[in-house]
């Protein structure tokens, strides 16, 4: 099931152990996963073979984060080379008309220059990728030398100092997290797949994980239709639920309504059937937590999705926190997206959009920003994203394969970085290319 698996990303103090930095595929579609050991008490010079082996795997540890860092490093400054030579070409596209400005339309002329324009700010981009790229090369090459060295001393201890070894692990690993921290949200530029993980149920339903779950816990959530049903069906893994080995099952005290439902930090958010009223149900008690009305919003079939399936109202999970998107009268029927508390439900902060909600396909949250599709059918993109951070949007152009024509569910998870579907029948991931931003020591 390998295959099936996609990019995780669990943070964990790495006081309480093992911590998984991060995971990519290798260019044979194999898993590469990342992991640290835990901080080491050093307290004397004893047992120092099994030190030293611990101290080995450490180092060998830090050298499959290089990689993987390198990986997506790599990823994304091939993109911003290809942005770099589009950017040339209309360069010297740019001078040719004005040099000869005077034979052309002035809206051919205002549509090249404003492609300028947006293309300018990869520059400085383009420029930190280029050093990031070589203080990754100087980790890689010191990892090796590092590792020489550990790999000889098992062999034949007292030929070096051992504290001074220790020191440099320490050193370069500070180094290392301090580069993977400037890895920041990034911007979606790709979606690829989908991989199917499972046909059953009917046309529409939901499937999903926790985002914040443990890297030991892989409960799989399964809920059938958008309507008439109160039960949800547990699974202790992925293969549990390929194989449908069930766990668990949860008789819901209401029905819900829809399939935009989320599972986040153990507690199930649903939108109540026939009401705009959300309600946290916890999986570990068996019992609802809050439950709230989410004031104006539209119900019922009122503001749905383009599907319909009393989609009006969608509850989403990001790196941020819990969301809810729908519309109200209010806002004449367009987007409206809301940050939640998740154990009271109140709504924190609201931002209201100009995208009318019944002409989008189904949305996602990712890293604060909201993306929706223009159709849930064949030929389905991504078509128009909302900043919360910035309070402004932007049309966008990002294709994705509707593989069997129908969506009724698309949730990011924000542990997996990838996309959660229900496509006609079948439980389908997608899987996510985000643009990271590299932080610089002159950044405020």
């Amino acid at each position: 099931l390998s295959q099936y698996l996609l990019m995780l990303i669990t943070q964990i103090s790495p006081k309480e152990g093992w911590q998984v930095y991060s995971s990519a595929q290798d260019p044979d579609g194999r898993c590469i996963c990342t992991v640290v050991a835990p901080e080491q008490n050093l307290c004397s010079r004893d047992a120092k073979s099994r030190q030293l082996r611990q101290l080995l795997e450490k180092v060998q540890n830090m050298s499959q984060s290089i990689e993987v860092l390198n990986l997506r490093t790599q990823r994304d400054f091939q993109y911003v080379l290809k942005m770099e030579t589009q950017m040339k070409g209309l360069k010297a596209k740019f001078r040719q008309i004005e040099d000869d400005r005077k034979t052309l339309m002035t809206k051919h002329f205002q549509e090249l220059k404003e492609k300028m324009d947006e293309l300018l700010p990869l520059i400085p981009v383009l420029e930190q990728y280029k050093t990031d790229a070589k203080l990754i090369t100087q980790f890689k090459e010191e990892i090796r030398n590092l590792s020489a060295v550990l790999t000889g001393i098992q062999e034949e201890i007292g030929a070096y100092d051992y504290e001074e070894l220790h020191q440099r692990v320490l050193s370069l690993e500070t180094r290392l997290r301090d580069c993977m921290k400037k890895l920041t949200c990034g911007k979606l530029m790709k979606i690829t797949g989908p991989v199917t993980v499972k046909t059953s149920g009917t046309r529409f339903g939901a499937w999903m994980t926790d985002p914040l779950a443990s890297e030991k816990n892989n409960r799989v959530w399964y809920m059938d239709s958008y309507t008439n049903n109160k039960i949800v069906r547990e699974y202790k893994s992925i293969a549990d639920f390929v194989s449908g080995a069930e766990s668990r099952t949860y008789n819901l005290p209401f029905k819900w309504a829809g399939t935009n439902h989320v599972v986040y930090n153990g507690s199930l958010y649903f939108n109540k059937y026939q009401s705009n009223i959300i309600i946290k149900y916890s999986f570990d008690m068996g019992r609802v937590l809050a439950q709230r009305s989410l004031e104006y919003a539209g119900f019922h079939n009122v503001y749905p999705y383009t599907w319909g399936g009393f989609s009006d109202i969608d509850l989403m999970a990001d790196e941020i926190g819990l969301w809810a998107v729908y519309a109200t009268n209010q806002n004449a029927g367009n987007i409206v997206i809301s940050q939640l508390n998740q154990d009271t439900l109140e709504v924190m902060k609201s931002w209201s959009t100009g995208y009318p909600k019944r002409s989008a396909g189904e949305s996602f949250m990712i890293c604060g920003t909201l993306y929706v599709t223009n159709s849930h059918l064949t030929g389905a993109k991504v078509y128009y994203s909302y900043s919360t951070k910035t309070s402004t949007y932007e049309y966008t152009d990002i294709p994705f394969h509707n593989q069997y024509f129908h969506i009724s569910m698309l949730d990011y998870n924000a542990r997996d970085r990838a996309l959660y579907a229900w496509n006609n029948g079948h439980q389908v991931l997608f899987n996510v290319t985000l643009f990271h931003i590299i932080k610089t020591e002159d950044d405020t």
